[in-house]
């Protein structure tokens, strides 16, 4: 059966309080047509999990995040994401901050249905401090007949399940049943995001015809299975001013400009009115024309 929807559905299936998932890693692979379309919806009172980039920046300053989890949020060329130094410095948003590793443990939790993993990460630092909800748990192990030889710790952290209500992730190809693959040189954690989430959403550069996804690249590549999948829908140069490689690397020049134009109310207010204003096409166009007067 065809998945195949279009952006507006697909986005019009998030809600309100929803906990969203964002794949992709920084300024990478990011479902940036997703983001734009619901910075111009009416849902509000999310919780945003994501490896944060422009992404968090972009939805966070839309006001219609209350609660983020994240690592990091960066730019990579650029160390931190502006809009999102702003909304921390006015305590505009709940944070819950781990570490990448621990991060990645909560959404692979989730994807298998257990309530937590353990981990070493966190003890010791101030992940715990600022994070009390956290537990820990007495290693079952720490001796008997399947204790591991050496001092492998007593207490782990038990780092809970990141369970979400919604995941995207963008990829280079699609086929119309949802099988995705992604052509650049790292899948990040895209399966575990949809792995975590009840409904699981892929965007692509283009989707083509069923069984002929290895036409367009080698079968290892083809890393997101239709199981994971609930809906794909097409979005050229969708990850744009994310870099999509082999697509297209990251738009520096623009995402400069982003950068330079959030310093400033007024300048952001005229960057939102030429480029986030309308639907994905004008966006497109808006970013076409842009190109072409430099």
């Amino acid at each position: 059966m065809s998945k195949e929807t279009t952006l507006s559905e697909l986005v019009g299936e998030i809600e309100s309080g929803m906990t969203i998932g964002i794949g992709g890693w920084g300024s990478r692979r990011k479902p940036m047509a997703v983001v734009r379309a619901l910075c111009n919806s009416d849902v509000r009172d999310l919780t945003l999990v994501s490896y944060g980039g422009p992404d968090v920046g972009l939805l966070v300053k839309a006001g219609i995040v209350k609660k983020v989890v994240c690592g990091f949020v960066t730019l990579d060329s650029i160390a931190l994401d502006p809009l999102w130094r702003q909304a921390r410095q006015q305590g505009a948003v709940e944070l819950m901050e781990v570490d990448e590793g621990m991060f990645f443990l909560g959404l692979q939790a989730a994807a298998w249905r257990m309530p937590f993993l353990p981990t070493r990460a966190g003890l010791g630092s101030s992940v715990l401090e600022n994070t009390p909800a956290f537990k820990t748990v007495a290693n079952p192990y720490n001796d008997g007949p399947f204790a591991i030889p050496g001092d492998v710790g007593a207490e782990f952290v038990a780092v809970p399940a990141i369970n979400l209500d919604v995941a995207v992730v963008h990829v280079n190809i699609a086929d119309e049943n949802g099988n995705g693959m992604i052509l650049g040189p790292d899948p990040f954690f895209d399966e575990q995001f949809l792995g975590a989430a009840q409904r699981r959403f892929v965007t692509a550069e283009k989707i083509v015809p069923a069984g002929t996804l290895t036409d367009h690249g080698p079968l290892e590549r083809a890393t997101i299975h239709r199981l994971l999948t609930d809906k794909v829908a097409a979005t050229p140069n969708g990850a744009h001013f994310t870099s999509n490689p082999p697509d297209y690397n990251r738009d520096e020049v623009f995402q400069k400009m982003y950068t330079t134009a959030a310093k400033e109310e007024e300048s952001w207010n005229a960057f939102v009115q030429q480029f986030l204003a309308g639907d994905e096409t004008s966006y497109q166009q808006a970013v076409s024309e842009w190109r072409k007067a430099q």
